[in-house]
């Protein structure tokens, strides 16, 4: 990191390409660095808006390396260190918890110094509790139920840096009741047309937002993000919509099924009341994606026709079927969409990729006809286009995310 003065670390979700593409999005490339499956920044965490990160699980400020990777090394650290630092703290009972990402350990190896480190504060006369580990890690769960990012609490983080061992405190950790009510209490879902998870809905904003290769300003400007429209095409149910809200923009939002819009009309109506500060404006149509002209949007953040929900692949005849069928409908909205769109402004598409017996992915063809389409593939530093994939192990249907840009 000698070239590179990192103030904050990024504990990212599942798929840990997609929240170094969010980040690199938002905040530039040269301000973000891979560190494994996390990544760190070269901002302070209180400069980060983290309530509209998808794919980061836990931000935290960075304190000090430890010149060691070995176990034994960084246990001696924490009980000479933590002790005096805790001294620092407003009278009353301290709570600790011990998160290790990546380095040689176990859960039994951390407990015990928590335990030592517990016993250290205590001589000192100040109440101490432990959060005890289950896995290597805290959950984001664990974390907000102990209430470790508020006043007199910390969650110390501990990641290898090369030959150095990153010693970070947590400030920001995912809501995951807040994503739930979300997602699970709107007055209208309908799992037949797919279940766009908000965190992933968040990353597609973001990736179609933000500006790859230098810090976009309107994403902290509130009256210019109002000012901006994100345009979701196939809206369903209004999710991509809820979450751009919630970050500050404007939308539009259409589909084909007037079913659909009366649904995001009544989760969108919901959602001001659950959030009354929203100022966005919201304008919902009914009309085809792949004929429609809509009115001036800046940018296009969407999850198109996925096909139907599927437990395993169909037989070829009627897989290479619904293939052709799902690809057409994508390739005509692309054309379509081509003469609207802005220089210079992006959309990011969820589409479908379908998971072969092997695990391997069978892509739309569409895929490889990018450029003949009028678009230009969005660069960016840290990770590959075919990394953008989202997918959990047991689904036979993924979405990979294109980020594309107007070819001029």
């Amino acid at each position: 990191m000698s070239d590179f003065n990192a103030k904050s670390l990024c504990i990212l979700g599942r798929q840990p390409a997609l929240g170094v593409a969010e980040l690199e999005s938002l905040y530039g490339a040269e301000h973000v660095r891979p560190l494994d499956n996390n990544a760190l920044l070269d901002i302070d965490a209180g400069e980060i808006n983290f309530k509209r990160l998808g794919g980061t699980i836990k931000v935290a400020r960075i304190l000090t390396e430890i010149d060691s990777i070995a176990w034994p090394a960084i246990k001696k650290y924490l009980i000479k260190n933590v002790p005096p630092h805790a001294q620092h703290l407003p009278e009353g009972r301290f709570t600790l918890g011990l998160s290790v990402y990546g380095l040689k350990t176990d859960v039994n190896s951390i407990n015990v110094v928590g335990l030592d480190i517990k016993k250290a504060i205590r001589r000192t006369g100040r109440p101490v509790r432990i959060v005890p580990n289950k896995e290597l890690a805290l959950n984001s769960a664990q974390v907000l139920h102990n209430k470790l990012t508020h006043l007199g609490a910390w969650e110390l983080l501990l990641v290898p840096s090369g030959n150095k061992t990153l010693l970070a405190q947590t400030m920001f950790v995912q809501d995951i009741d807040a994503y739930a009510a979300r997602d699970q209490a709107r007055p209208r879902r309908d799992s037949r047309v797919g279940m766009l998870p908000p965190k992933l809905a968040q990353i597609i904003v973001n990736l179609a937002a933000g500006a790859p290769g230098g810090k976009n300003d309107h994403a902290y400007d509130k009256k210019t993000m109002a000012r901006w429209n994100i345009l979701d095409p196939f809206c369903g149910s209004g999710v991509i919509l809820q979450e751009a809200l919630l970050m500050g923009y404007s939308v539009t939002g259409s589909d084909i099924d007037p079913r659909m819009i009366k649904y995001s009309q009544e989760n969108l109506k919901w959602l001001i009341e659950q959030f009354p500060a929203i100022e966005g404006r919201v304008v919902l149509e009914t009309d085809d994606a792949t004929s429609h002209k809509w009115p001036p949007f800046s940018v296009v953040a969407s999850e198109t026709a996925l096909g139907p929900p599927l437990s395993s692949l169909p037989p070829p005849d009627k897989f290479k079927s619904l293939v052709s069928e799902t690809n057409l409908v994508i390739k005509k909205f692309l054309k379509n969409l081509q003469p609207q769109l802005r220089p210079e402004r992006k959309i990011c598409l969820a589409v479908p990729a379908w998971r072969g017996k092997n695990g391997e992915l069978v892509n739309l063809p569409l895929i490889d006809q990018i450029s003949d389409l009028g678009y230009n593939w969005v660069d960016f530093k840290h990770v590959e286009p075919t990394d953008l994939v989202y997918f959990r192990e047991d689904q036979t249907v993924a979405r990979r995310l294109l980020v594309l840009s107007k070819k001029v």
